[in-house]
């Protein structure tokens, strides 16, 4: 149902910016609040008694990119990063303008929310919109409260490259200014110590201007900070190579003048593997305790790369493609961020797109890993969805992950919203634990049947609708003898063709198809995931919110592998029920099939793993 067009927030933001605290206010904004709040209650007044409900599985789920926090819009907005303040308010550097990206009149800017990121107040420029271009800014929160900001200022006022004119916001200074007021005034500006390198010398401007940008928010740890960057060797982006500035006395001095830079590596070479062709950009870090440092960065061969430092960030070894374990499966992404974050308990997140497209493409929906170290090396689980828009051609990136109170958040902007979003605390839970956890679901199958149980069709306890319904998922554990492409192992289709069935796909993949009696949606499993003769542990998760279904064969999600760019799929029809009354095993595998269960809702990806082990064992 569409909200009354009097449910709305907008009343009280604009009347009360970021907080009503110590304002004071004239009758016309009392009334505009008493009106306000007037709305909300007859709102919510109408919805009880109405017995309306909002449509769709969307509304409620956390997972939303339209239900975030809205940080701020404009023409251009870029890298939303936050840090959480002593006074407990909320303050976000952010890159914005009024056109789009790379325009007259992009510059950084700070907002501050003081209700945990409900409402922001507005933009207070750091660099003014007049001046030449301030962009990628990156915030850092000391010990004592000051608040930096580093970000590229186009301090040359550079305008054209060969007498013509040009996108100006990678290229100039590496500059910081501070704040001592949680970021309501600024400092003058000051500029990092970045040296000449082989990189800089034979870029189009010969050395004298320097091409860079950085994504990686400061990383503190044993009193010192890092963060990353990326060179360019040439305009606009292409020979990229990654480089980290350290500071060894930013958390403790007062005195700007003062602080001490390091630019790692040392010597004329930054962070890049030859063999990874141009792009090699957007680098970021983390520590992963005593010397030891991780670094991530986007390509566009479809996958990240990764760098381990063993002695404080200082060398980095040959990147290799990043993979879910040491030699094993590599990670996909497409040209977009692959961001990392180390939480307050040390564990590791890390965001990326899941597919191995090589362009700027396919940013929608953002998918979440969890990392552990075993000997110095990162093994990163199966990945779950963290967010997604309803519109697949919506593209966002450039999060951030921080913590306030228990509680974890991400940003995130598809480029002209900038938006805040609390994770799901059991999500986090369920992905942390996802190679240990070994138990069954804490939901009740719809149907459940096993090698023994009599033949012939069994009753679904209810039918799934996916415009109203999460969605569902199956659980089969299966030994084929061969694999005949079209044969049916599952029909749980009716009398009118609506339901589902699983058959045996081309390739030696299952099949899945989906018919709600006007449209159908089909995918199957990567192109090799049936081993005949082997015992196998399949989940199918058919995901309502994203519209997307997807494998996990043996505890591993399908992500196309190497023949093809997507091992899962989105359906765009409007899908509506899906499931008939019954299910059907057909009766010749019937001694294949040792068991069939059907969940009334899409499994998480770790709670497929989980089955996978619960089962194995």
């Amino acid at each position: 149902m569409a909200i009354p067009a009097f449910f709305s927030n907008r009343a009280i933001y604009e009347t009360s910016g970021a907080s009503l605290k110590g304002r004071r206010f004239g009758l016309k904004e009392y009334l505009l609040i008493g009106r306000t709040m007037a709305c909300w209650i007859a709102t919510a007044a109408y919805l009880f008694v109405s017995g309306l409900s909002f449509a769709g599985p969307q509304d409620a789920d956390w997972r939303n990119l339209r239900l975030g926090n809205v940080i701020g819009e404009a023409g251009y907005a870029d890298q939303p990063y936050v840090v959480v303040l002593p006074n407990g308010e909320w303050l976000c550097t952010a890159t914005i303008g009024p056109g789009k990206e790379g325009q007259t009149g992009q510059h950084i800017a700070a907002f501050v929310s003081s209700d945990k990121g409900k409402h922001w107040s507005s933009p207070i420029p750091i660099e003014s919109p007049q001046g030449p271009e301030a962009s990628w800014a990156v915030p850092l929160l000391t010990p004592f409260g000051r608040v930096y900001v580093f970000y590229t200022f186009n301090g040359d006022n550079v305008r054209t490259l060969n007498e013509k004119p040009i996108r100006a916001d990678v290229l100039g200074w590496y500059v910081y200014r501070y704040s001592d007021d949680f970021g309501r005034t600024w400092s003058e500006r000051y500029r990092l110590p970045m040296r000449v390198t082989a990189c800089d010398r034979t870029n189009d401007w010969k050395g004298s201007v320097q091409l860079f940008w950085g994504i990686c928010k400061p990383q503190v740890a044993e009193r010192r900070v890092l963060f990353s960057f990326t060179k360019l060797g040439k305009y606009m982006l292409e020979l990229g190579e990654g480089w980290v500035f350290c500071s060894g006395n930013i958390l403790e001095e007062r005195e700007p003048t003062r602080l001490q830079w390091e630019l790692f590596p040392p010597g004329d070479r930054g962070i890049r593997n030859d063999q990874f062709g141009s792009v090699q950009e957007e680098h970021n870090l983390v520590w992963l305790g005593e010397n030891t440092w991780y670094c991530v960065y986007r390509t566009t061969l479809g996958y990240p790369a990764q760098t381990y430092s063993f002695d404080g960030g200082k060398t980095w070894e040959v990147p290799s493609l990043m993979t879910y374990e040491p030699g094993g499966r590599p990670m996909k992404n497409p040209r977009a961020c692959p961001k990392l974050y180390r939480t307050s308990e040390g564990r590791l997140l890390f965001w990326f797109h899941n597919h191995s497209g090589t362009d700027f493409f396919g940013r929608n929906p953002a998918w979440l890993s969890a990392g552990t170290v075993k000997n110095g090396r990162v093994y990163w689980s199966q990945p779950e969805i963290l967010l997604y828009d309803p519109d697949p051609q919506v593209r966002f990136s450039y999060p951030d992950f921080f913590e306030d109170e228990g509680r974890m958040f991400v940003t995130e902007t598809q480029k002209t919203v900038a938006r805040v979003h609390e994770i799901d605390r059991e999500f986090l839970n369920v992905l942390f634990q996802q190679g240990t956890l070994a138990s069954l679901p804490k939901v009740a199958p719809l149907v459940e049947i096993r090698s023994e149980s009599p033949e012939g069709p069994k009753p679904l306890t209810r039918t799934i609708d996916l415009a109203e319904d999460s969605g569902f998922s199956v659980e089969m554990w299966i030994r084929l003898d061969h694999s005949q492409p079209g044969r049916i192992l599952v029909d749980n289709r009716d009398a009118t063709n609506r339901g589902f069935v699983i058959s045996l796909g081309e390739e030696n993949s299952y099949q899945v198809e989906l018919n709600d009696g006007l449209h159908s949606f089909a995918w199957s499993s990567d192109p090799g995931t049936i081993q005949v003769g082997k015992r196998q542990h399949v989940v199918i998760i058919v995901d309502s919110g994203p519209k997307l279904m997807m494998f996990v064969v043996d505890g591993q999600l399908c992500d196309g592998g190497e023949h093809r760019q997507y091992g899962w799929a989105r359906w765009t029809d409007d899908l509506r029920q899906v499931t008939g009354q019954s299910i059907w095993i057909n009766p010749a595998l019937k001694d294949c099939i040792h068991s069939l269960r059907i969940f009334g809702r899409p499994l998480r990806v770790s709670e497929a793993v989980s089955l996978y082990r619960a089962g194995s064992h």
